[in-house]
């Protein structure tokens, strides 16, 4: 690279003239091939998918530097909506301006997209025979356990000490006992941080997210900020006014033309307003889709919502995929003159466009300003105590999982300021409780991966069926 470097621009330069190609030396069209080879391998979870991506683009390619990427991801996970593919989008702009940014994050979706429709018609069509059923039934154990492992994993990585313990733990409390909307308990750990910073606590230091302990030398791109990554008001008041339009207009069409009271309407409404409150990814926020999906809108029931995870566990693309499903599975029951398949596929197609959509409008109104913040010492000690806070969240979806897939029936408690779910002990499933001790003993005590256990536990499902256990 050193032998090439002097015949470069420099992108840093603030010459807007310059051809971002032509200064770090990467075709778009190497850049697609990278982006959906990415795609294809996000299996995981964000933590797996951001684990890949780091692996390609900072160690492999060597395209953004390792400081770059932490800062980038830091602001990711601030964001509404799954951060994986807001770091792909993140990524692709910063290397390709907006054309890039749109190829990185729709490549993403892409595969999961496909999988996800294709599964959903076979559940929708056949999701009520024995055999499908069984599959699920092991499907559901296995992701228990998954849920737990995140916990765990994110855990070790994000609470470093007892201040960070201690926000996890209020956390918990606040949003299981309590039912305190996710924003708030974001809102208030990143005030904590804030405060914490200000005040010279070094427990607030921000918190690493993987890959080496020492930075990979600088990208190609250099340490500097590219001319079109640099804050510019009217061109950030004009991309709002874009991305909003191709966000709302459809959703403005559709409450307009078909009325409050339609399934389109109220998938519009609902998964707009959660791609604004998904913060700390699909696992933080499952507890909150399910609760309006199953509880007030009824369109899938808890067990349902298992198995749509269980279906974006075991396909490419964010976990946020299983909205598809839901509005696929509502529109389905609810055709309004429609082929139920062809609403099915009209819901689940729009759940996807109104959850993604605002993720390229953070990205591309926010990044420039986020590049201006590199090495802002407030700004990380909030992510920090963010990140604590979302520990505690998992914590309590895996709660939620976990009395859903191994209790038939729960109860309410609502008494006192309470306001939670609590099991009967007597309804308790021991097949599900022997699959999802076996599974947990696989991940967690012998390592073994995420689609090898998914797929065995699909297995023991199916014969626990055919020996008349289920």
């Amino acid at each position: 690279m050193s032998a090439i470097e002097p015949k470069l621009p420099d992108v840093s330069s603030g010459d807007p003239t310059i051809d971002p190609v032509r200064s770090h030396g990467i075709s778009f069209s190497e850049a697609l091939r990278v982006w959906f080879r990415i795609a294809l391998l996000s299996f995981g979870g964000p933590a797996g998918q951001i684990a890949v991506m780091h692996r390609i683009v900072v160690e492999e390619k060597n395209w953004i530097s390792e400081a770059r990427f932490l800062h980038a991801l830091n602001y990711c996970m601030l964001l509404p909506g799954p951060e994986a593919q807001q770091m792909a989008t993140y990524m692709g702009w910063l290397l390709h301006r907006t054309a890039g940014g749109l190829v990185a994050g729709l490549l993403f979706i892409l595969p999961g997209v496909i999988a996800i429709m294709a599964l959903s018609y076979i559940y929708a069509a056949y999701g009520n025979v024995g055999f499908v059923a069984a599959l699920f039934f092991g499907l559901k154990s296995a992701v228990l356990a998954i849920v737990i492992e995140a916990v765990i994993r994110v855990g070790r990585r994000a609470l470093g000490n007892s201040v960070m313990y201690a926000i996890a733990g209020i956390a918990f409390v606040a949003i299981f006992f309590f039912a305190v909307p996710f924003p708030v308990i974001v809102l208030s750990a990143g005030l904590v941080g804030l405060i914490g910073v200000r005040l010279g606590y070094q427990q607030f230091a921000a918190v690493p997210h993987g890959g080496r302990s020492q930075a990979v030398i600088d990208s190609m791109l250099g340490d500097g900020v590219p001319h079109h990554a640099r804050p510019n008001l009217p061109r950030t008041f004009r991309i709002l006014a874009i991305w909003l339009a191709v966000w709302l207009i459809p959703v403005a069409v559709i409450v307009m033309g078909l009325g409050l009271t339609s399934v389109f309407s109220q998938i519009a409404i609902l998964f707009s307003k959660l791609a604004m409150v998904t913060f700390g990814g699909a696992y933080a926020v499952l507890a909150y889709v399910a609760q309006q999906a199953a509880d007030h809108y009824h369109w899938v029931t808890a067990r349902e919502m298992l198995d749509g995870l269980g279906m974006a566990e075991t396909t490419p693309g964010p976990l946020i995929m299983v909205v598809q499903f839901v509005a696929f599975m509502a529109a389905f029951r609810d055709a309004s003159g429609l082929s139920p398949m062809l609403a099915g596929t009209l819901g689940g197609l729009l759940a996807t466009w109104v959850t993604f959509a605002p993720c390229f409008l953070w990205i591309f109104v926010g990044a420039p300003y986020i590049e201006a913040l590199r090495g802002n010492r407030a700004l990380a000690g909030a992510l920090a105590a963010i990140t604590a806070a979302v520990v505690g969240v998992i914590l309590n979806l895996s709660i939620w999982f976990a009395l859903h897939t191994l209790f038939r029936q729960s109860f309410a408690i609502e008494r006192y300021g309470f306001n939670f779910d609590a099991p009967v002990l007597a309804s308790a499933d021991p097949v599900a409780v022997a699959l999802a001790a076996a599974a947990a003993i696989a991940i967690l005590w012998f390592k073994v991966g995420m689609l090898p256990v998914l797929g065995a536990s699909c297995v023991a499902g199916v014969l626990m069926k055919l020996a008349g256990l289920i």
